[in-house]
């Protein structure tokens, strides 16, 4: 057997990676934590803030992945109490941002634009602790791997199949949203309206998480 044959023995099966693209989409494009913070940056600072949140978001995910391969993710899936952990933080990280948005949202002078960096580190966190990807990872992204074959090369080959389908998905979302603000965000009550919707489906995605039990995650 040559070496392109002991490599494409090593990679899932064309159906596998084809199956995996589509629950992929599915994931990144239902309205979640990401996608969502993706938008608001997007909608109150422009594309150039968007490209930073959507970055943070992807090197979060980056993260798991990692984790996944080294069997980081195994561990977190057989402690019950880390699960509850990871929950709760993520809940309170969405909570602060949605009350952290209101109140931007209520200031009559326009807020200071984030910098890129905080922008991007926000994104990275969010994911983190997005208890939507971390089921993926945890519970779902396993199932497509082949256990009689190393796994780090398969987390490998999938992960570069999730991060160019999110990114794809996440670069729409902030085109979109984009385009949107420069339309119809020009005014401070549309402004204002806006940063309250954001504000509002942070808070009810922070609750909704902290009210999961931690067998439904």
């Amino acid at each position: 057997m040559g070496a392109q044959d002991r490599l494409e023995a090593l990679m899932p099966a064309p159906t596998t990676v084809l199956l995996f693209a589509l629950a992929t989409f599915l994931l990144t494009v239902s309205p979640g934590p990401g996608v969502l913070y993706v938008v608001a940056r997007s909608l109150s600072q422009g594309r150039r803030a968007g490209f930073a949140s959507m970055f943070g978001i992807e090197s979060g995910e980056v993260v798991w992945l990692a984790a996944t391969a080294t069997g980081l993710a195994a561990l977190l899936a057989a402690s019950v109490s880390a699960l509850t952990i990871l929950r709760f933080a993520g809940a309170a990280y969405l909570i602060y941002l949605g009350v952290q948005r209101w109140r931007a949202a209520e200031v009559f002078a326009p807020p200071a634009p984030a910098r890129s960096g905080t922008i991007f580190a926000q994104g990275v966190i969010t994911q983190l602790l997005n208890p939507k990807v971390a089921v993926f990872f945890i519970a779902f992204l396993p199932q497509f791997l082949n256990p009689s074959q190393p796994i780090g090369p398969q987390v490998a080959a999938l992960g570069a199949v999730y991060v160019a389908v999110a990114i794809a998905v996440d670069v729409t979302y902030v085109l979109t949203a984009s385009a949107v603000a420069r339309r119809f965000m020009n005014s401070r009550v549309a402004q204002r309206r806006g940063g309250r919707f954001a504000a509002v489906t942070y808070l009810a995605l922070g609750l909704a998480a902290a009210a999961t039990g931690t067998k439904k995650i």
